[in-house]
């Protein structure tokens, strides 16, 4: 059997503008206000759960008309940053130095890199040029749990070689303040900007990546997902996603327990991407949880808003899983319509 990829590192950042939910509702309430029911809409800021999220753009940014290029040319400037900044410092943290990388993984799906983020990286932090690559963009929320199983399963193919995966989304860019869509108003109260970093290897000390699973539900194609338009990315929510979790998750996941000889109990805790204060909701009367149970995803979401692909990869280290040697389970949902899970062991 080929040994099994370990968690080396986990680092996080994020940009340096602060947006404190109170002033952001404020503001939308402007906006927005040319909406006739925007008042029976605005609960959405109070009832998310979120306290303040992070922008690569002051908040005034986005009261002027930006269109896609500048949106795109602001994505590559901030995202190579912050993804530079979590390499950095994931390589430190695995003792490692940049040329000791062998393959490096980036996700993202807020915007458009080509060349594509990964040789933006190489060139910044001058990896080895014999470097393996991998690009991957559209997964939006589950990106973060698929691409570090993605890593995991490179560094598994190829033993004692190191894979350096990188994350990142800027979802405040894609703000549009003339689209007075419900969807456009919902992604104004959730969405904030993230970047994390790992480095993952069958040699040395860390958590396991274990056993990991997908689901794609048929006809969803149109439950969340991007539109392009003129002025930049719109966000499409087509369906209710609590509803969709509530009725829908737990046979995908009793599923993919029983085809890994797992149980619930099993389960020590559990790093869920939380898309929402009632997707948390769901997901803990999915587990059998007391409301409130899954904490550090609740903290997270509080703390930092939903940063799309990234926001698992800091519940995970909120958990301080590779200090605390649990068994846990990485959950999210994202386009497709899917599901993905992935084991982290001891």
């Amino acid at each position: 059997m080929l040994p099994m990829a370990r968690l080396l590192a986990l680092q996080t950042a994020v940009p340096p503008h602060v947006l404190d939910q109170e002033s952001v509702a404020a503001g939308a309430r402007i906006l927005f206000g040319g909406r006739g029911d925007i008042e029976r809409l605005m609960p959405v800021f109070a009832n998310t759960g979120i306290a303040r999220r992070y922008s690569c753009v002051p908040i005034e940014w986005h009261l002027e008309p930006h269109g896609w290029t500048d949106r795109n040319a602001l994505y590559i400037e901030h995202a190579v940053h912050l993804l530079e900044k979590v390499a950095r410092a994931a390589i430190a943290e695995a003792g490692l130095e940049p040329e000791d990388i062998d393959a490096i993984v980036t996700v993202s799906t807020t915007g458009v890199a080509t060349p594509s983020l990964d040789a933006l990286i190489v060139e910044r932090l001058g990896l080895r040029r014999d470097i393996e690559r991998l690009p991957i963009f559209g997964l939006g929320c589950a990106g973060g749990v698929m691409g570090l199983a993605r890593a995991g399963a490179m560094a598994r193919a190829t033993p004692n070689s190191r894979v350096l995966f990188l994350c990142v989304e800027l979802c405040a860019l894609t703000f549009r303040k003339n689209d007075l869509s419900k969807s456009n108003i919902v992604a104004a109260a959730l969405f904030g900007d993230g970047a994390a970093g790992a480095v993952i290897s069958t040699a040395g000390d860390g958590p396991k990546l274990g056993v990991q699973g997908e689901h794609t539900w048929p006809q969803s194609l149109d439950v969340m997902g991007w539109d392009v338009a003129e002025d930049g990315l719109k966000p499409i929510f087509s369906q209710s996603i609590p509803s969709l979790v509530e009725t829908k998750f737990g046979p995908v996941l009793s599923e993919f327990l029983r085809k890994n000889d797992l149980r619930l109990s099993d389960i020590e805790g559990f790093a869920c991407h939380p898309g929402g204060a009632k997707v948390l909701d769901a997901l803990e009367m999915t587990f059998g949880m007391k409301p409130g149970g899954l904490a550090d995803s609740r903290s997270v979401l509080r703390d930092y808003g939903n940063m799309s692909a990234v926001t698992a990869l800091f519940v995970l280290q909120r958990m301080r899983i590779r200090e605390q040697h649990r068994r846990g389970l990485m959950t999210t949902l994202g386009p497709g319509f899917s599901a993905a899970f992935l084991m982290i062991e001891p």
